[in-house]
């Protein structure tokens, strides 16, 4: 079949053309010519069927290579108009322009200072427990030697998920309101000695104000073995303020009062935001509260079938938002809970 047949001759013109076409005159005639239904080299294909055997071999033939040639084409038209726009695009740039800023991701500040904690008193011989968010009264009230009677029990301190309805007493759901229910966990798992640090969320029917949240971040620590006294946990918690805050930190212990401890104590340092001359989030004081401790209290002790004549004890408590607020000087512990990228943004590369 000569070259010179009419169909191939038009074909051929159409593909010496692709070079010069522009970006919508390129997808226009690809159509016109590869289109499924209505492209002319895809009719000419189709009308083969009724050629005599010899002239279909022939003309099939250079229509296939036609079809390979004009892919060809096509192809490499669309990647020269495609480089052309890159070009142009880099062109066009104005290179005096300030590049756009990139947030740099980190750790939250509550995290690092979690994760500081807890290594402190792993150093010192902790593990470290967890537990459940949601507790029944029992646990997180009843076995802490918490009267009936307690103010924390009732609602405007608790946050209760039922309200009775035939829930026996003891067995009502709620948020825990401290990580203490671990305590109870641990010391009915199992013989002592313990050395344990429990950290977690708890949760509090509290005004959000500089200095309190309704749902916050704490962390507790219990020691249970032969002859401990209060020496070990005053030398304890002394030991990690330091080791924390800086071998100058001042730390006093003043009396205090908790169902599940006695003697009861909470630990203040002086504040390092106003350094001691009073500020808002000490309240004038120039003491920042950080913890509540205290000896295990004979009774809790009971509650865990422990005898209180041969294990003696400490409890400690402490919220990291707080000793946050001392090591970042922050004066509002609203901050801590913001999405102000000005304020996180300060912490990228912290703890890294």
């Amino acid at each position: 079949m000569s070259p010179d047949h009419p169909a191939l001759a038009d074909l051929s013109r159409r593909l010496t053309a692709i070079p010069a076409l522009a970006a919508d005159a390129l997808e226009a005639e690809e159509i016109a010519v590869l289109g499924r239904k209505q492209g002319e080299l895809t009719r000419q294909l189709k009308a083969l069927a009724t050629l005599p055997i010899e002239e279909k071999r022939a003309l099939g033939g250079e229509l296939n290579r036609l079809k390979l040639a004009f892919e060809a084409a096509f192809a490499a038209r669309r990647g020269e108009l495609s480089a052309a726009a890159a070009s142009a695009a880099i062109r066009d740039l104005d290179l005096t322009m300030p590049a756009r800023h990139s947030w740099t991701g980190t750790r939250h500040p509550v995290t690092m200072v979690v994760d500081e904690i807890v290594a402190i008193f792993r150093g010192l011989g902790f593990s470290v427990a967890l537990g459940p968010e949601v507790e029944p009264e029992e646990l997180n009230f009843t076995a802490l030697n918490f009267p009936d009677d307690h103010p924390a029990m009732d609602m405007h301190d608790t946050l209760y998920l039922d309200q009775g309805g035939g829930v026996p007493t003891g067995e009502r759901l709620l948020l825990r309101t401290h990580t203490s229910p671990v305590q109870i966990r641990v010391m009915r798992d199992g013989p002592p000695p313990y050395r344990v640090v429990m950290p977690g969320m708890v949760y509090r029917n509290d005004a959000f104000d500089p200095s309190h949240a309704p749902a916050f971040s704490q962390i507790e620590g219990l020691a249970i073995d032969e002859g401990l006294t209060l020496v070990d946990l005053k030398a304890t918690l002394t030991h990690f303020a330091r080791t924390f805050l800086g071998a100058d930190t001042r730390v006093r212990f003043r009396p205090s009062f908790f169902p599940f401890t006695e003697p009861s104590a909470e630990m203040d340092v002086g504040c390092r935001l106003c350094g001691g001359s009073g500020c808002p989030a000490c309240k004038g004081t120039g003491w920042m509260e950080i913890l509540g401790c205290g000896m295990v209290h004979e009774q809790v002790l009971r509650n865990c079938d422990l005898d209180p004549e041969r294990w003696t004890g400490f409890a400690f408590g402490m919220g990291p938002q707080r000793i946050a607020m001392q090591r970042y000087g922050v004066p509002d512990i609203r901050l801590l809970y913001g999405g102000d990228m000005r304020f996180l943004g300060q912490f990228a590369g912290e703890g890294a």
